[in-house]
């Protein structure tokens, strides 16, 4: 990957930060019918929080993370790739960098969800060795909780 690296999103980051989410979630609109989470995040006060980090060369941000520290686990909130750029490794990539920083914290364990029509993402957590914690509605979103332990 062509100097591609992982870094703390700044406010410079903002539009490019929403873009590649809206990107990413835009599949789901028709399936879900109605917008993903994701869309209603509050980018610019998560980025002043400083929890949203950006893959991304000199050009462009390619993907998007959003995680924190939660109880003694990392919850990661979002994770979005740019169609332009999916298939080509970079959610693991990201994933992978939330592992790191979970064990760097000595963390028990990384925390997620994802919504119940999003088939591809539940497919790619438990392909990273995540398992299921529960399903429920929140905020009208029929959401599937995943762990996976880091000890």
């Amino acid at each position: 990957m062509e100097n591609i690296r992982i870094r703390q999103a700044q406010a410079a980051d903002q539009r490019a930060v929403w873009a590649c989410v809206r990107a990413a979630y835009s599949k789901y609109l028709v399936r879900m019918g109605r917008e993903p989470a994701p869309l209603h995040a509050d980018y610019e006060a998560l980025i002043a929080q400083g929890v949203v980090y950006v893959l991304a060369n000199e050009e462009e941000v390619r993907g998007v993370l959003v995680m924190m520290s939660w109880e003694r686990s990392l919850l990661v909130e979002n994770v979005a790739v740019d169609p332009r750029f999916q298939g080509q490794g970079l959610g693991q990539v990201l994933m992978a960098f939330v592992e790191q920083q979970g064990r760097k914290e000595q963390l028990d364990e990384i925390r997620l969800y994802t919504n119940e029509v999003m088939t591809e993402n539940l497919r790619f957590y438990h392909k990273l060795g995540f398992e299921e914690d529960g399903r429920r509605v929140e905020d009208g979103y029929h959401r599937v909780f995943l762990r996976k332990g880091l000890r």
